[in-house]
């Protein structure tokens, strides 16, 4: 069996082989490991590694796994960024924990967090979620709607936006995906210059994603391994 220590290993050495063959220095991505179903120990042994950076995409398993993970290691903290798609009435919640959110998607989203964040007087960095399929149920929204979101996020105290997230279609080379979601990028810089972060990349296809431009790549199964194979 594999163990996580060498999945973890072999993608960051991939990670960073990428990063390099595409004329980029290391520091410019930024590897969030997903820790979704899996349990607070394999977020430890991934900080006894080294690791900081840990993804999840629902709040009623990750708010406990962070506070287990902050007793686990409570002298090193973990920055957690919250993947998912989130529910309005979870944005409180979600706050509490998270350093960033990669699923802004709508309007009443940005509405409650505002209200959250002034309430509580903190911060938070986020990432506009790009819905680049034909589906108007899937989370995201569609490219043409960027501009307007972006407007309303930049009145929102205390929301930093860092740039676009995307997911690549299941049916359709990545490469055009990405290719839309840099676009994206592109134009949401025209409004907020400083939101040149790009989320996308996952297990199956992170190297291209970082062949394409992405600054953050989200890995799960490749580094933590099926659930309950650890």
């Amino acid at each position: 069996m594999i163990s996580l220590e060498s999945r973890y290993q072999e993608v960051l050495d991939r990670v960073n082989a990428a990063t390099k063959a595409s004329g980029r220095e290391l520091t410019e991505v930024e590897l969030v490991v997903i820790t979704k179903t899996h349990p607070a120990s394999v977020v430890a042994e991934l900080m006894d590694l080294g690791h900081r950076v840990f993804g999840e995409n629902k709040d009623q398993e990750a708010k406990p796994k962070a506070l287990a993970v902050a007793e686990l290691r409570p002298e090193s903290k973990a920055s957690w960024h919250f993947v998912g798609q989130l529910q309005s009435n979870k944005a409180k919640s979600v706050l509490s924990y998270a350093t960033a959110i990669h699923s802004l998607d709508r309007a009443s989203l940005l509405k409650e967090l505002a209200k959250q964040l002034s309430a509580a007087d903190s911060q938070v960095s986020g990432f506009i979620e790009l819905n680049l399929t034909d589906d108007p149920n899937r989370g995201g929204v569609a490219p043409e709607s960027l501009a307007m979101l972006a407007d309303k996020a930049a009145e929102v105290d205390g929301l930093s936006i860092l740039g676009v997230m995307a997911v690549a279609g299941l049916d359709v080379d990545p490469r055009v995906d990405f290719a839309r979601a840099m676009r994206a990028s592109a134009e949401l810089q025209k409004l907020l210059p400083t939101a040149t972060a790009v989320s996308m990349g996952m297990s199956a296809d992170y190297e291209l994603a970082i062949e394409m431009g992405a600054t953050h790549v989200r890995v799960g199964s490749a580094i933590t391994g099926p659930r309950g194979n650890n």
